[in-house]
């Protein structure tokens, strides 16, 4: 057993890695980068139990199950919440980054999504990998190396993650989670490489409730009225999921801050409420919270939009006759309907449209607007 089983398709990387672990190679920092859902998170977090764990990552000790769950007192892991990640963010951590390892040969911080860094922040980021300290190791995670500041990623040794085949994450799902074949392989297929997907694919009647939603779009646009219709109802889900998946966060952020500010407490100073300067940390939280729900409503239009090049894409496939297995092959009779009335032309326009709605949306264009705009053009 090993921290590494859980990397499908990756036996390269993992092979750099464990010779790094080992001392074959091993550097200040570290880019993971690949396409969404290869593991990049995944990698580097088995990289880091490798390097705090006496036996390079066996999986099984508890420094490495400290490592899994996050409480490893050597391990700092960085999750950016909302759009961006100050400035401020980068030099708090920088700090923190700086003390000398609790328990073991080093101090490790995992940042993950570092590609969301502002400029200010990646250029703090510069200066704490110039000048690392000598058992601090950096771990950033981001889709490419172009993402990262080319003074940044010039410092760092770069580990490219491939997209896992579809067996792969098949088989993983069998053996990990025991989901039946015949489900394992839709959902390996239809997560189009993106094993977190695939999971939820296979494991979440909601996830393929709203995937089924999306792939009904293209049958629907059939009038102005209906290209309307059908892109509020995209947005609405977004914003619903986002709404579901922060609802209890913030919730219990908000509780722990209030406590923190006095709320509840007893004592001289502390019967009437909150103390001073609670309101403008309350603020700034809320604050916090209404980036992380966009970031969330952006990333859940963004798989959706995805899901439709990938059947636009199979609706290619089979209007050029190419002997491929289709992504989407429970939805065959839709994907040959929408071939057998468009041409090759049309699709591939089809497909320009939803890739400058994903743009636009990265550009921050309003989501209503850009998905209008491309479900009047897919018409």
């Amino acid at each position: 057993m090993s921290v590494f089983d859980a990397l499908v398709g990756q036996d390269h990387a993992i092979e750099v890695l464990r010779r790094a672990a080992a001392g074959s190679g091993m550097t200040h920092a570290w880019l993971f980068t690949g396409p969404p859902g290869s593991g990049r998170s995944d990698a580097a977090r088995a990289f880091a139990a490798a390097l705090l764990c006496p036996q390079q990552g066996c999986g099984t000790c508890e420094l490495c199950r400290q490592v899994e769950v996050g409480s490893h007192p050597d391990l700092e892991v960085v999750r950016p919440d909302g759009l961006s990640y100050s400035v401020r963010q980068t030099r708090e951590l920088v700090l923190r980054a700086a003390g000398a390892p609790t328990l073991g040969r080093w101090r490790v911080v995992l940042f993950e999504d570092a590609d969301r860094a502002t400029e200010a922040a990646a250029n703090a980021l510069l200066k704490a990998i110039e000048e690392p300290p000598p058992r601090t190791v950096w771990l950033l995670c981001a889709p490419s190396p172009d993402d990262m500041l080319v003074t940044i990623r010039s410092r760092c040794r770069v580990v490219t993650l491939r997209t896992p085949p579809a067996d792969a994450i098949a088989e993983l799902l069998v053996s990990r989670d025991g989901v039946d074949p015949e489900t394992a392989a839709f959902a390996a297929r239809a997560s189009q490489g993106h094993v977190g997907r695939a999971r939820r694919l296979a494991l979440d009647e909601e996830t393929r409730r709203r995937r089924d939603a999306v792939l009904s779009l293209p049958r629907e646009l059939t009038g102005v009225g209906e290209c309307v219709a059908a892109a509020e109802r995209l947005v609405k889900t977004a914003e619903e999921e986002a709404a579901a998946a922060t609802a209890e966060l913030n919730e219990a952020e908000t509780a722990e801050l209030r406590k923190v500010y006095g709320e509840g407490s007893t004592g001289k100073g502390l019967g009437r409420g909150l103390v001073r300067g609670a309101a403008g940390a309350l603020k700034e939280l809320e604050e916090r919270q209404k980036s992380r729900a966009t970031r969330i409503k952006r990333d859940t239009l963004d798989a959706a939009l995805l899901d439709l090049v990938a059947f636009y894409r199979d609706v290619l496939a089979v209007q050029f006759g190419a002997p491929v297995e289709l992504t989407n092959e429970d939805r065959r009779a839709d994907v040959e309907a929408v071939a057998r009335a468009s041409t090759p032309e049309t699709t591939l326009r089809r497909v320009d449209a939803i890739m400058q709605c994903r743009k636009r949306l990265a550009a921050n264009v309003n989501p209503q607007i850009a998905v209008e705009a491309m479900a009047l053009a897919l018409r």
